[in-house]
């Protein structure tokens, strides 16, 4: 019985709903690339090249595709639209500005939700509790809690690569009956078009599926890791008929893509380019990518994977080993291995009001539809083993370069999920040499877990909410809210002046704070320390390489010695400074500067705890005072971001 497509779109409101409120009740900072890699150059295509958006070395040099920031850059004009024409004041405008580009991206996240369900009902069956359970696994997930509704190339990458791999052609090649069915042979043979038209399905299908993964090609280039492990074994197997339209597909629609992309970029810079290949150019060929940072060969397996899964990982092992120990079979006859995932798992799941029996674990005749099962949980685990172990040989790592994985392991991890929660108890089922129970008394056996089972289920439930309440409310929630405060200060000092310039400066490790996408205001000027790689450099020298906020950080002499090379005199904002000591300041040593122009004091001074008794030395009796502070959550792996977040005000 299919699922109606009413049910599939209430789910999908309740979904929407949920991921609308995960977005904008996220108060926390996870990833500088949420906002420099999609929100600064969308505000900057929306607003012009006055907008004050903070564009990074990545654009300049034609690294990214402009196909996602195009996305939000429309968002942003028609919110910009919508806001002027209901009249909303000012600091409203700002917040609807902030709020648009998470309610686009909660849709995002419903769609991921909405089609790791939908697969899982592919291998599963429709309505089937193990794919109820990998929709839950996808919802309770902190992973997703914290990252799925964040403007980052991975998320929409995740859930593109989730809808083309629901709608690729897994029916191909397509397993016939056996052929001493007679009965079914003579209908193939006398109906070779509406076989052949089966055999293919529709094309409509396969060239979404074919134009979404080129999209994520062109978002991220190792997402072809993905179609490497998806299509190859596909492709392989078909016959020359399906090789030819399958070919033929991949040349259109990837043609349409690069088309639209290269349209695109050639809008956004200036010039025809091909940013993929840019990419993989500078982070492969350079080693620019190592620049951020290099990890352990067993960094994903050890770190990566369990952060990513958290209590979902024993399963998601569980259900890797099955599907890899599965061997389909020809149709209608029994597999090796363990009892089809498919064919068990459908008819003991597909109806609340099913049978009172028990199902007994034994080998179904296997059908095509098993086969397809099969073959989908095995091409699952294998991606996912690819992925991971292709990244791995890359020296710079992050969790989130796996995230287009992770729908595929909550499919496999569903099956052991639901088999561990849902077992039933030793008291629904009859013991052997029992009297039988009268009509009368018979009740339906339900899926009951016993206790330690749903201690355990509460124990993981608890674990995740506390994650996730902790990791999106408070860890790193300093950085967001300074945002707020100076830009309510700005507003403030608008009312009195019209026409006034509200300066800040960010004493912090690069990219530690939303740019111009939380500071809104074009009059809010800020600056910040840089963190540009050594494009002109040979990779031997990249080793002594300093970028600037390094060199504040970790040169001789540290912050008090960068400040006092690179600001103007502090004596320049002293309480009590004389006229000569004014004077003097202005004519400082060049020297001291290195040749370039001094930065001026700012009206605020931005900066991490860590650094605050530094700058109670370098600014000792000058203007500057406390007037606020923000916590940034109770510890962080990095010292320079170490303790709350504070802001110092020239009075």
């Amino acid at each position: 019985m299919q699922t109606q497509p009413t049910t599939k779109l209430t789910v999908f409101g309740l979904l929407l709903a949920l991921r609308i409120v995960n977005a904008l009740t996220l108060r926390t900072f996870f990833q500088p690339d949420e906002y420099y890699q999609s929100l600064e150059p969308a505000w900057q295509l929306a607003f012009g090249q006055d907008s004050q958006a903070f564009i990074t070395w990545e654009w300049k040099n034609q690294l990214r595709s402009s196909l996602h920031p195009a996305i939000f850059a429309a968002v942003y004009r028609v919110a910009t639209k919508l806001a002027a024409l209901a009249g909303v004041s000012v600091p409203l405008q700002a917040d609807v500005l902030i709020a648009a580009p998470k309610v686009t991206q909660a849709v995002f996240a419903a769609l991921l939700d909405l089609y790791t369900w939908k697969l899982a009902e592919k291998v599963y069956g429709s309505r089937s509790r193990t794919a109820y359970t990998a929709l839950a696994l996808s919802i309770v997930s902190p992973w997703q809690w914290l990252c799925s509704t964040r403007t980052l190339s991975n998320c929409l990458e995740t859930t593109i690569s989730t809808i083309a791999v629901y709608y690729w052609p897994w029916h191909w090649p397509r397993h016939w009956p056996n052929t001493a069915d007679k009965d079914s042979d003579h209908r193939r043979r006398n109906s070779n078009q509406t076989a052949s038209q089966d055999f293919l399905g529709p094309l409509s299908h396969l060239r979404i599926s074919l134009s979404l993964a080129a999209f994520a090609c062109l978002l991220r280039p190792t997402n072809a890791l993905i179609w490497l492990a998806v299509a190859v074994p596909t492709f392989w197997q078909c016959s020359t008929r399906l090789r030819y339209v399958l070919a033929r597909e991949v040349v259109l629609c990837g043609s349409a893509v690069l088309a639209v992309s290269a349209v695109s970029d050639r809008a956004y810079y200036g010039t025809w380019t091909f940013p993929p290949l840019r990419f993989l150019y500078f982070n492969l060929v350079q080693s620019l990518a190592v620049f951020y940072g290099r990890n352990r060969p067993d960094y994903y397996l050890t770190e990566g994977l369990p952060l990513l899964l958290t209590t979902a990982l024993p399963f998601a092992v569980q259900g890797l080993c099955q599907a890899l120990r599965q061997r389909p079979a020809s149709p209608g006859t029994p597999p090796t291995g363990p009892p089809s995932t498919s064919s068990a798992g459908k008819s003991d799941e597909t109806s609340s009001s099913s049978s009172a029996t028990p199902a007994v674990p034994q080998h179904p005749a296997y059908s095509p539809s098993d086969a397809v099962s099969d073959r989908i949980l095995a091409r699952l685990a294998w991606t996912s083993i690819i992925v991971t172990m292709s990244m791995s040989l890359i020296s710079h790592k992050e969790v989130r370069f796996l995230y287009p994985i992770l729908p595929f392991l909550h499919v496999l991890s569903a099956k052991p999920a639901a088999s561990f929660f849902l077992a039933p108890t030793a008291s629904s089922l009859a013991p052997t040499g029992s009297p039988p129970t009268p009509p009368s008394q018979t009740t339906p056996t339900r899926l009951t877990p016993s206790t330690l089972r749903r201690t355990l289920l509460l124990l993981a439930l608890t674990l995740n909410t506390t994650l996730t309440t902790y990791l999106s409310l408070y860890h790193q929630a300093g950085v967001i809210s300074v945002t707020h405060y100076l830009r309510t200060q700005h507003l403030s000092r608008l009312s009195i002046s019209p026409s006034t310039t509200t300066t800040v400066a960010f004493l912090m490790p690069c990219h530690s704070t939303p740019f111009r996408s939380h500071l809104i205001h074009p009059s809010l000027t800020a600056w910040s320390l840089t963190c540009n790689p050594p494009l002109s450099l040979s990779p031997s020298a990249h080793s002594t390489y300093l970028d600037e906020a390094d060199a504040f950080y970790l040169s001789p002499g540290g912050p008090a010695k960068w400040l006092k090379e690179n600001m103007e005199h502090p004596d320049l904002i002293r309480k009590t400074s004389s006229r000569s000591a004014r004077h003097w300041g202005n004519l400082e040593p060049a020297k001291q500067s290195q040749g370039t122009e001094r930065r001026k004091w700012p009206l605020y001074l931005v900066f991490f705890e860590q650094l605050e008794e530094t700058l109670r030395d370098v600014l000792r009796g000058s203007r500057y005072r406390e007037c606020w502070r923000g916590g940034n959550g109770v510890w962080n792996e990095d010292w320079r971001r170490r303790g709350d977040v504070v802001v110092w005000c020239l009075e």
